[in-house]
């Protein structure tokens, strides 16, 4: 596992926290750093910090183009790695867009469902075909 893709398991497992627990993002972030051995780089808070910033933004774009799934019915997994995925790939230009789709699908594919990688795939692949008009 590389060092951007470990950044991202730690951001994911942040975000997934804060999810749980109805936490703000910075407060576990910095317990997490406290508290925990886990190594949460650069990048990891670059991310949290990304997503808790344009959440709104990418929670509506994700609910527009999930197709009958809104973000309570997601699973929760799910639903945090496709906000650090929309945040890549709508929001952090350093990413090529064909790698935050791939990365966020193998978070999926390692921590949930075996139906996950598909739709996480095929959702963020339509919010890339999409950005030009979100963003404009």
């Amino acid at each position: 596992m590389n060092s951007r893709t470990k950044a991202r398991l730690r951001a994911l497992e942040v975000l997934f926290e804060a999810d749980q627990r109805g936490d703000d993002v910075i407060d576990v972030l910095i317990r997490r750093r406290t508290y925990t051995s886990a190594q949460i780089s650069l990048y990891s808070e670059q991310i949290v910090r990304g997503v808790r910033d344009h959440d709104e933004e990418i929670c509506e774009y994700i609910e527009t183009y999930a197709q009958d799934w809104t973000m309570d019915r997601m699973p929760s997994v799910d639903r945090v790695a496709l906000r650090l995925g929309a945040w890549e790939l709508l929001f952090n230009d350093e990413i090529p867009d064909a790698v935050a789709i791939s990365e966020a699908t193998g978070l999926v594919r390692l921590l949930s469902t075996d139906d996950s990688p598909k739709f996480v795939n095929g959702l963020l692949d339509r919010l890339r075909q999409v950005k030009p008009t979100l963003l404009a």
